[in-house]
């Protein structure tokens, strides 16, 4: 007995209870609807997301090709359309995701226009894009389902039972569109309150994972841009904890949480640190500041001094009021960053790095797995790296060291053109091929994304169709780039009525009015072309 069996039945015998004046209710209607509406809240979606995300953990833990990835959406609509592919060409959405990038909801989500990656926008923007995300994934699995109930009528009307038998077991055993979001929360918006208020709010739309930098929350920079500050560690984990309230409050008990650091690149600091006695996590914060040696002296109006060992320090301080941190310690503030926030509460980390270096990443994990051995990372393949370039110089490193003569090559320019076929692009293209795979093994990578990657394929493709449009090809241009290739390739938008929810709106006017219904799938309908 199956799910759709049993609201049959239940309705039906509900239907018998109440009398005739249910009379138009057919149970098998209502069944189609219950299971095309599997999810009624975004706490649902949380807690069977939050399941999912925790399995997936345990099983990179015990075997590191299990690797999960996502890619950065900002609409609904391209998220749908992404998982419409995975399950078109992959046959699973398991271990794919959805990452909602804060970079992409200042760009193109707030009411202000195109904001920098600065924790300008909106932060109700962030839950409301939850919310539209996981509106549009149950609109995919809507309409499916409605595509199956279709063929099921047919099938029953043919009185083929061997096609009714597979159909209601493909309706049984159906795999939703839904699958975990990485919800990026910035720097918190404001203090812990604030981050406990909006992680509340994306939580009750359905995330099931919360990403928290450690950058001042009225300083954020984007994690590949200059000027980063960060905070203390007790100021981070406070922000931990709150979000920890927030889900354990709405019974998100084993709800996620993404610590991410911005020490590589954060050169600055806004406050010293508390510290209480030698050692302690203040101290550890404070011993990295760029400091000068004083004597009372020496100190000047409004100077700021702390002591360590004896001695009288001051923290060199900007104009601007921040105080630097001494160069060269990014790589041990990040490992001292991520060993505290696993041990206060965080379940991921996230580095953000300048390169995507695999050897680079594994010696922080390396370090940070000898106090904690099942940290694991959330990691960013960002579209800031330049990946051609990277992978050919790293290439060419490698190829140097074992003695290959490179002479043919200038390091410095192997983003030129006239090395796309060349032994060494080849070698640095099969390094990108594998850097997932390999930095998962190597460097406890459990989570690939690619924070904005559906803001350059919307311009890249809007940039080829206007290119051919407005210029000779005409509507060539549409129907030999979009529309043939959409029939021939079997994307389901070819069809955007349907897509739409054309036919899921017919079906429901002919349970609520029976012949009587006006519906617009009939035959003068054009999408009947593309049947």
């Amino acid at each position: 007995m199956t799910t759709y069996d049993d609201d049959v039945r239940s309705i039906d015998a509900l239907k018998t209870q109440i009398g005739s004046a249910w009379h138009a209710i057919d149970p098998e209607n209502v069944a189609r609807m219950r299971a095309q509406n599997r999810f009624r809240t975004g706490l649902e979606i949380a807690q069977y997301t939050a399941d999912i995300m925790r399995r997936d953990m345990a099983e990179y833990d015990g075997d590191s090709s299990a690797y999960t990835q996502s890619l950065g959406v900002w609409h609904g609509f391209i998220g749908q359309q992404k998982l419409i592919s995975i399950k078109k060409h992959l046959k699973s959405t398991d271990k794919r995701y959805l990452y909602l990038s804060g970079w992409m909801v200042a760009a193109l989500r707030s009411e202000f226009g195109p904001l920098p990656d600065q924790s300008m926008h909106e932060k109700t923007s962030v839950p409301a894009l939850i919310t539209e995300l996981y509106t549009f994934l149950r609109q995919a699995d809507a309409r499916e389902l409605d595509l199956l109930f279709a063929k099921l009528d047919d099938a029953r009307a043919a009185g083929d039972e061997t096609a009714v038998e597979f159909i209601q077991s493909q309706i049984d055993t159906y795999e939703t569109h839904v699958v975990p979001i990485i919800a990026d929360i910035d720097a918190g918006f404001g203090n812990p309150e604030a981050t406990y208020l909006l992680a509340k709010k994306m939580i009750e739309a359905g995330a099931c994972a919360i990403q928290i930098e450690n950058q001042v929350s009225d300083e954020k920079q984007c994690g590949h841009q200059d000027g980063k500050v960060t905070v203390p560690h007790e100021d981070f984990l406070a922000k931990i904890n709150a979000i920890r309230y927030a889900f354990l409050e709405l019974g998100i008990d084993n709800g996620v949480i993404v610590a991410r650091t911005d020490s590589l690149g954060a050169g600055l600091t806004q406050k010293l640190a508390v510290s209480h006695e030698p050692g302690d996590l203040g101290d550890q914060y404070n011993a990295f500041l760029d400091v000068e040696e004083v004597s009372p002296d020496m100190l000047g109006n409004g100077d700021v001094v702390i002591t360590r060992d004896g001695q009288l320090l001051r923290p060199k301080r900007l104009a601007s009021n921040l105080y630097q941190f001494r160069p060269g310690t990014g790589e041990a503030r990040c490992v001292l960053d991520c060993i505290t926030s696993l041990q206060n509460g965080a379940d991921l980390l996230w580095i953000e790095t300048e390169k995507p270096h695999i050897a680079q990443i594994a010696g922080m994990v390396d370090e940070i797995r000898a106090a904690v051995p099942t940290a694991k990372l959330v990691y960013n393949n960002s579209p800031s790296f330049n990946w051609t370039l990277n992978f050919r110089q790293q290439a060419y490193d490698a190829l140097a060291q074992q003695g290959q003569d490179m002479s043919a090559y200038d390091r410095a320019d192997l983003m030129d053109v006239t090395y796309d076929e060349t032994d060494l692009a080849r070698y640095a293209d099969d390094m990108i091929r594998s850097f997932q795979k390999d930095s998962s093994a190597r460097a406890g990578i459990f989570h690939h994304l690619i924070t904005l990657p559906t803001y350059h394929t919307a311009a890249l493709s809007t940039d080829d169709l206007a290119k051919g449009y407005f210029g000779d090809e005409g509507m060539l241009a549409y129907v030999k780039g979009v529309q043939r290739r959409e029939i021939r390739e079997g994307i389901a938008t070819v069809r955007h009525q349907n897509m739409a929810g054309s036919d899921i709106g017919d079906n429901h006017k002919e349970y609520f009015a029976g012949d009587a219904a006006l519906k617009a799938g009939g035959k003068d309908n054009t999408m009947n072309q593309f049947s």
